[in-house]
């Protein structure tokens, strides 16, 4: 099984929100369901469009045979805040535990070292424990927690918030 990390580019707008619906259907980590996002594939392709020289947005994807397996994200936020970038990642529930989110959480720290980003922050569901484990792994700190970050069928769901400082 041979994994390629790239950038995502336009063309692969129609697959990245497939594969979105996909691992929304997977999982309850993520800020969405099976419905997906609701992007038209025009949209995301000129969304993906507009990171394509950025220094300051990037998506990645984790690729076996062409199909996509996994993605992550970085963007700066804006303004006084544009030292920080957030991150987001998500791999299919039949890759998981196979390195898949290292492997692209490594691409993104060092687009961000690249790109002079002081602070990654991301948010974790508390009860994710092999998601901190990684992110642990990979140095980043818990800084506090949200009590009620996702509500799902009446019950409030508290998500950790870490960073890791790249200066």
């Amino acid at each position: 099984m041979r994994i390629t990390i790239e950038k995502a580019t336009p063309a692969d707008a129609t697959a990245i929100l497939a594969f979105l619906k996909q691992v929304g259907s997977e999982t309850e980590n993520l800020t969405f369901g099976g419905e997906g996002l609701p992007f038209t594939v025009e949209a995301e392709a000129e969304y993906l469009a507009s990171m394509e020289n950025s220094r300051d947005d990037v998506m990645l994807l984790a690729k076996i045979n062409g199909e996509i397996v996994g993605n992550a994200s970085l963007s700066r936020m804006p303004r006084r805040m544009r030292h920080r970038g957030d991150f987001s990642t998500a791999v299919v529930k039949e890759h998981w535990n196979k390195g898949i989110g290292g492997m692209l959480l490594r691409e993104i720290i060092g687009f961000a070292k690249e790109n002079d980003f002081a602070v990654i922050d991301l948010q974790v569901r508390s009860d994710n424990v092999a998601a901190i484990h990684l992110y642990e792994k990979f140095g980043f700190r818990t800084i506090g927690t949200h009590p009620a970050f996702f509500e799902m069928d009446g019950k409030q769901i508290p998500f950790d918030y870490m960073v890791l400082e790249l200066k």
